[in-house]
C-alpha cells in the first residue's frame, strides 16, 4: 500500500545489514546484495545519510537550488514516497526532519569514526585500519555544491588522521608503521609538504641519510616542476645537520680551487 508522503513516520525499519556507501561510488547494500536505486533518488539519499536530522527545506534547498522553494519541497515530497514505497527503505521521517534509519551503517561514519579514535589515541588496533579507511573520495563523478564541500572536508580529515599515526608511529619507534603512513598520505596528495616532510624525518630518525636527502630532493623537484615553488624552511631545516658536512666540503673546494686569472696558460 503506498504511504502517505505528509504522514511524519517511516515505511518501515530496513532489514538487518543494510549498509550505504558513498566513498568511491553510491551504493545501498542489504545483506551484501546490491539495491538498485535510480539517479535522482541516489542523490537524495545520499544528502540524507551526510545531513543527519537536516528539515525538508535544507535538504529540498540543496538537491534543487535553482527552483523555488514551493517547487523543491514538492520534488521532495515527491522523492521521499517513491523511497518509502520499498520495503528496505533507509531512511526514518519525524515531524520535518529526515535521516537514515539508525540501523544503517554509513561508510563515511566509518571513516570519521576512525579518524576521532586515532586523535584520542585510545585505541592503538585503529591506527592499522586508518590507512584503508576512506581511500576513495566521496562520490567521484558528482558535482553538487554539497558533494564537492564534503568531499573536501573528508579528504582533509582523512590526510590529517594518516599524518597523526605517522606521528604516531614515529614517536613510539615504530618506523616501518610510520612510513606506511606517511606513503599512504603522499598518495592521497603529492603535493602536500606534511607528508614528504614526515618521510624525511623517518629515515633520520632510522639513520638512513641517503634516504632522506633523496626524499627531499624528488619532493623539490616534484614541487618546483609543478608549482614552480621551493620547499619550507621548516622542511629546509630538517637536513641542515645532515647537508652541513656537504656544504662546507663544497665551499673548501671551491675556496681551494685556483682562479682562471691565475692558471696557466
Amino acid at each position: 500500500m503506498a504511504a502517505d508522503p505528509t504522514v511524519p513516520t517511516a515505511g518501515g525499519p530496513p532489514e538487518e545489514g543494510v549498509s550505504l556507501h558513498l566513498l568511491g561510488g553510491f551504493r545501498l547494500l542489504r545483506d551484501s546484495a546490491p539495491i538498485v536505486v535510480p539517479r535522482g533518488l541516489q542523490r537524495v539519499i545520499a544528502l540524507i545519510g551526510l545531513r543527519p536530522g537536516a528539515t525538508r527545506s535544507q535538504l529540498a534547498g540543496l538537491l534543487w537550488p535553482d527552483a523555488s522553494e514551493e517547487r523543491a519541497l514538492s520534488s521532495l515530497r515527491t522523492a521521499l514516497w517513491r523511497l518509502r514505497q520499498d520495503p528496505c527503505c533507509p531512511m526514518t521521517v519525524t515531524g520535518d526532519t529526515v535521516r537514515l534509519d539508525p540501523t544503517v551503517r554509513l561508510d563515511v561514519d566509518d571513516l570519521v569514526g576512525t579518524a576521532a579514535r586515532v586523535r584520542d589515541g585510545d585505541d592503538p588496533s585503529t591506527a592499522a585500519g586508518a590507512l584503508a579507511a576512506g581511500r576513495h573520495d566521496l562520490l567521484p563523478g558528482w558535482y553538487d555544491d554539497w558533494v564537492l564541500l564534503d568531499r573536501e572536508r573528508l579528504r582533509q580529515l582523512r590526510l590529517h588522521m594518516l599524518e597523526q599515526v605517522a606521528g604516531q608511529h614515529l614517536a613510539a619507534g615504530r618506523h616501518g608503521e610510520a612510513l606506511d603512513a606517511a606513503l599512504e598520505a603522499m598518495a592521497a596528495e603529492p603535493l602536500r609538504e606534511t607528508p614528504h616532510r614526515l618521510v624525511v624525518r623517518i629515515h633520520l630518525a632510522e639513520g638512513n641519510a641517503f634516504e632522506a636527502v633523496h626524499a627531499f630532493y624528488v619532493y623539490r623537484d616534484l614541487l618546483r616542476r609543478e608549482l614552480r615553488l621551493e620547499p619550507s624552511p621548516a622542511m629546509s631545516a630538517l637536513l641542515d645537520d645532515t647537508l652541513a658536512p656537504i656544504r662546507q666540503a663544497s665551499r673548501e673546494a671551491v675556496a681551494g680551487r685556483p682562479s682562471p686569472a691565475g692558471r696557466r696558460t
